[in-house]
């Protein structure tokens, strides 16, 4: 058994999480990362949810300590997570996240305090495969979020335990239940955590950026309306367009900030036999990579059949519609993931 350090946002997935790995006999230190000091009614990064991760680690028994990584969250994510919008693209603070804090920031922290192994309550499993600890899919397909964990290296899945991995969110709350845990019932956390729901997206980004309006147009170059916000429409969009005129449904197409132009058509306009990628990168050896890939394009998208990859581009097996630039493509052989790309 190792010492470890397990993230504790509130929830009652990583509420389990600390529980489990007490069970397991591990030395268990929970930390919550407090990562967004401003408006919040997500779920997650609030004062509220500091004082639920605390009482569930006195229930267990365990230490519980808090990491102001605020600067770094705002600098490897919101910042980027502005900038991308303001460019044209759709971003994943979640992914980034990820990517620079929870399992870089916090690892490395990990490791100045001596700590072997860290845990989180992500829907996920890792499996050995060819002597290789690889990243798959959580059993809950519902809840599975090994598309958000794409980016972890050899080294952090070597260091990482997920326990409720091979839990299904019904068993999570009925473990939670039976602990006598406070968040068993708690509700699952929504959206981008430092987003208010007053206002949403469009009211944190105006207040950061200009936000412009833009016409829109179809595939002929017909004039059809126009938007709001440019920066916030994104590939593929097919609410909140409010066109007046045309029975069937009109999907964004293409969206150019340099003419503040939106063209948008029918979802056949959309479909593309590839999809571009930009620094594509090999989670295992390409050469051991089976034929039947799939690859998933968002957090809770469906698999889409893969043909073929290389370095700069995702070819499908059928015309699949364009993947909005900034998303990452997460490549799986089965339910392992082998690859991931960010759609160009």
């Amino acid at each position: 058994m190792s010492r470890m350090l397990v993230a504790m946002s509130g929830g009652v997935d990583s509420s389990v999480a600390a529980a489990l790995a007490v069970e397991a006999g591990h030395d268990v230190t929970g930390v919550t990362l407090k990562l967004w000091g401003g408006e919040s009614d997500s779920g997650c990064c609030s004062v509220s949810d500091v004082e639920d991760a605390r009482r569930v680690a006195h229930q267990l028994g365990i230490d519980h300590h808090v990491f102001n990584f605020g600067e770094e969250f705002n600098d490897h994510v919101v910042d980027p997570f502005v900038d991308g919008w303001a460019s044209g693209a759709t971003p994943n603070p979640c992914v980034e996240c990820n990517r620079h804090i929870k399992f870089d920031l916090l690892l490395r922290r990990a490791d100045l305090l001596g700590f072997e192994t860290i845990a989180t309550g992500h829907h996920a499993s890792l499996v050995e495969v060819d002597g290789e600890r690889r990243l798959a899919r959580g059993a809950d397909a519902a809840k599975d979020q090994s598309y958000v964990l794409h980016m972890l290296d050899a080294h952090q899945r070597g260091r990482l335990e997920l326990p409720v991995g091979h839990m299904v969110k019904d068993e999570v709350r009925a473990e939670a239940a039976r602990l006598g845990l406070g968040t068993a019932s708690k509700p699952d956390s929504q959206d981008v955590c430092f987003i208010h729901s007053d206002g949403g997206k469009a009211k944190f980004l105006g207040d950061r950026i200009p936000l412009r309006a833009g016409r829109v147009v179809d595939t002929d170059g017909a004039e059809l309306g126009t938007v709001d916000n440019i920066q916030l429409v994104t590939i593929g969009q097919r609410k909140g367009l409010d066109l007046s005129g045309g029975a069937s449904r009109r999907y964004v197409v293409d969206t150019d900030l340099t003419t503040d132009t939106v063209t948008v058509g029918p979802r056949e306009a959309l479909l593309r036999g590839s999809q571009a990628v930009a620094a594509w990168h090999w989670v295992v050896d390409p050469d051991g990579v089976g034929t039947d890939l799939s690859a998933q394009i968002s957090a809770h998208g469906s698999p889409r059949a893969v043909a073929a990859i290389d370095e700069t581009s995702v070819r499908w097996a059928t015309p699949e519609p364009r993947v909005a630039p900034g998303q990452a493509v997460v490549a799986y052989d089965g339910d392992t993931v082998v690859g991931w790309g960010s759609a160009a």
